[in-house]
C-alpha cells in the first residue's frame, strides 16, 4: 500500500467492503486520495483529487466524497474528474445517506449541514446547544435518515459526547460519552474508542437506542491529532480496519523561507492552531488543547527566550488572538458565556481579561489598525455563509459597525499596515478569493488571487500581500497602495504549505522573507493495516 500521510480520516473502507479510501502522498509529495482493492497489491491514486481531506463513500461505494480547496466534492473511482458540490471553508467530515443527501461539517465552529449528492445551496442538519462549539465526523445509519455525529462542548463536557441525529428535525439525542470523535455503526453495533480499545455496543435501530453491553473488540488502536480521530473504519457487511499503534499528534511551528526550505523549527511538537506574530516579530502567539483534547488556550511563545507560557485559564474554549500594533495586548475570542466573545488582556499576562464585545453571535477577530483604533473582526451569520466583517472601535460608545456584510459570506479581514486598506475573503465568485478595499470606506475593491485564495497576510512595509492559493500555495502579490487608488502587480507562486490545524495556519515576518508555518509532524514510520472479515462473529465465540 502506499504511504499515507498525516492527513485526518486516513483511511474508510467502502460499504460493500471491498476497497479501501486513503489520504496518501503523490510521487510529487502532494496529499492526495488512493483506492486500494483488497484483492489486489497495489494501491491507485485518484487524479484530481489533490490537497483532498476526510473521504467519505457513498451508500453504493461507486463514489467519494471529500473536502479539498475550500469546497465539498466527490469523484467517481472509476473514473472521472471530480465534481464541486458546495464551499466548505474547512473540513470537519461528512456522509452519504441512501437518499442521495450528504451531511458535513464545514467548518470547526459551526453545526452540521446539508445538501444535495447533486450540490446545491446547504442548510441546516443540526442546532448547537448551548455550551457547545460545533458538530462534526457524521455517520449515517443503515435507514438512511438517522446519523451519529461527535457534539464539541468544551471543558464542560465528560468525554467526548456522542449524538443521534435526524434529516426530519435539527434536534440530537445524546447516546453515549466516547474517547474519539470518530464513530460507525456496523453489523447491528455501533463502534467507538474508549482509551486506546475499540468497543462495540450493539444499538437497537428500532429503536434508535443503545441495546446491551459495550465489548472489546480491538487492543491499541491509533489515534491521530487533537482530539482525537481513531484510526479504524467499518463496512455495514462486517469488514472491519484499524491500525494499531502509538497515536499520530501535534504539529511543529517551522520557520520556511521563500523558496520553501525549512531554516528552523521553534519549541515542541503539540496540537497548534491560531498562528499570530507580534508586530515586533519577538514573539508568537497560538492556541492548544488541554491534555483531555476539550478546553483550548491562548499561549504565547518568546523567539528571544525560547520559552513557551500559557495566556489563558478558563476552561472554555480561548482561540484566536491578535496583537496590538505595540506588541503589549492581545484580543481573542472565548466561549465562556455560550458564544464566542471578544476579550483583552496585557501580552505580559500581569491583568485579568476584560470583556470587549458580547451578543449572541459567535466572533472571530483577525486584525488590529496600525493606530490602535479598530478592531476587525468577522461574525458568524448562518448555515450558508462564514459571515461578515465588522469593526469593532476602541472610543465612543463601542458600537460595532459593518464592513462587509453580503449574501456571499466574507471573513479573514487584514489591515495594511499603513491602516488605509483592508484584505479580506469574499466567496462572491462562487469560491473563495481575496480583495482588497478601501478602509473605512466607501470604494471600489479590488481582487487580488485569480483562482481561488485564503488567508491574506501583509508584509510589514505594505508592499506585497500574501495568500495561500486553492492548491495550498502560497503567493505573493506585489501591491502598493500609497496612492488614492490600490494597485496590484505581479503574482508570484512560492512554494506548497503543509498546513495543519485550522483557520491562520501560517505568518510572515515583517520583512516578508520568513514564513511560521503549523506543519504536521512527520510519522517515522507507518504501522500496518489490519483488515478483519466477519469481525461480529467473534463476539458470539
Amino acid at each position: 500500500m502506499s504511504p499515507t500521510g498525516a492527513a485526518p480520516n486516513p483511511l474508510v473502507i467502502s460499504p460493500d467492503g471491498r476497497r479501501l479510501a486513503f489520504v496518501g502522498a503523490s510521487p510529487e509529495g502532494k496529499s492526495q486520495l488512493w483506492i486500494h482493492s483488497l484483492d489486489a497489491l497495489a494501491s491507485q491514486p485518484l487524479a484530481g483529487t489533490d490537497g483532498a481531506a476526510r473521504p467519505f463513500w457513498s451508500p453504493d461505494s461507486r463514489f467519494l466524497g471529500f473536502f479539498a480547496g475550500g469546497k465539498l466534492k466527490k469523484i467517481d473511482v472509476s473514473g472521472g474528474p471530480p465534481v464541486t458540490l458546495c464551499d466548505a471553508a474547512d473540513d470537519r467530515g461528512g456522509a452519504w445517506s441512501r437518499d442521495g443527501v450528504i451531511v458535513f461539517a464545514a467548518t470547526s465552529t459551526a453545526s452540521l449541514q446539508r445538501v444535495s449528492a447533486n450540490g446545491g445551496v446547504p442548510t441546516a442538519a443540526t442546532a448547537l446547544r448551548p455550551g457547545e462549539t460545533s458538530h462534526r465526523r457524521p455517520f449515517f445509519l443503515p435507514d438512511g435518515r438517522h446519523f451519529v455525529y461527535w457534539s464539541a462542548a468544551g471543558a464542560a463536557s465528560a468525554g467526548m459526547p456522542i449524538y443521534l441525529g435526524s434529516l426530519d428535525s435539527v434536534e440530537g439525542k445524546l447516546l453515549l460519552n466516547a474517547d474519539a470523535q470518530n464513530i460507525v455503526y456496523s453489523q447491528g453495533h455501533l463502534l467507538y474508542l474508549r482509551e486506546a480499545t475499540l468497543m462495540a455496543q450493539p444499538f437497537d435501530m428500532q429503536r434508535l437506542q443503545l441495546a446491551g453491553e459495550a465489548v472489546p473488540v480491538a487492543e491499541q488502536v491509533q489515534t491521530q491529532a487533537n482530539p482525537p480521530t481513531a484510526i479504524f473504519s467499518a463496512s455495514e457487511n462486517g469488514v472491519l480496519t484499524y491500525q494499531t499503534g502509538t497515536a499520530v499528534s501535534g504539529s511543529q511551528l517551522v520557520w520556511f523561507d521563500r523558496t520553501g526550505k525549512r531554516i528552523g523549527m521553534l519549541g515542541d511538537s503539540a496540537a497548534y492552531s491560531d498562528i499570530d506574530l507580534s508586530p515586533d516579530g519577538k514573539r508568537v502567539s497560538f492556541s492548544i488543547p488541554d491534555q483531555a483534547g476539550r478546553g483550548w488556550d491562548i499561549w504565547i511563545y518568546d523567539l528571544t527566550r525560547n520559552l513557551r507560557t500559557r495566556f489563558t485559564f478558563d476552561a472554555a474554549n480561548e482561540l484566536n488572538a491578535i496583537w496590538s500594533p505595540d506588541s503589549s495586548w492581545l484580543v481573542f475570542n472565548s466561549n465562556r458565556k455560550g458564544h464566542f466573545d471578544l476579550f483583552q488582556k496585557l501580552s505580559s499576562g500581569a491583568d485579568n481579561d476584560e470583556v470587549l464585545l458580547e451578543d449572541n453571535a459567535d466572533k472571530q477577530p483577525t486584525s488590529w489598525s496600525p493606530d490602535g483604533r479598530f478592531i476587525l473582526f468577522g461574525r458568524n451569520a448562518g448555515v450558508t455563509t462564514r459571515g461578515d466583517i465588522f469593526v469593532l472601535p476602541f472610543s465612543g460608545d463601542r458600537k460595532p459597525l459593518p464592513f462587509v456584510s453580503t449574501q456571499f459570506g466574507e471573513g479573514g479581514g487584514q489591515f495594511s499596515p499603513d491602516g488605509r486598506w483592508v484584505a479580506y475573503i469574499s466567496g462572491e465568485s462562487g469560491r473563495d478569493e481575496v480583495y482588497v478595499a478601501p478602509f473605512p470606506g466607501p470604494g471600489g475593491k479590488w481582487q487580488i488571487s485569480g483562482e481561488g485564495g485564503n488567508l491574506p497576510r501583509w508584509r510589514s512595509d505594505g508592499s506585497e500581500l500574501f495568500y495561500q492559493a486553492a492548491d495550498n500555495k502560497l503567493i505573493a502579490v506585489e501591491v502598493n497602495g500609497k496612492g488614492s487608488s490600490f494597485e496590484v502587480g505581479r503574482a508570484k507562486p512560492l512554494f506548497e504549505a503543509r498546513r495543519s490545524g485550522a483557520r491562520y495556519f501560517y505568518d510572515v515576518s515583517p520583512d516578508g522573507q520568513r514564513f511560521l508555518i503549523n506543519t504536521p509532524r512527520e510519522q517515522a514510520a507507518s504501522t500496518p493495516i489490519t483488515v478483519v472479515l466477519n469481525w461480529n462473529t467473534a463476539l458470539n465465540k
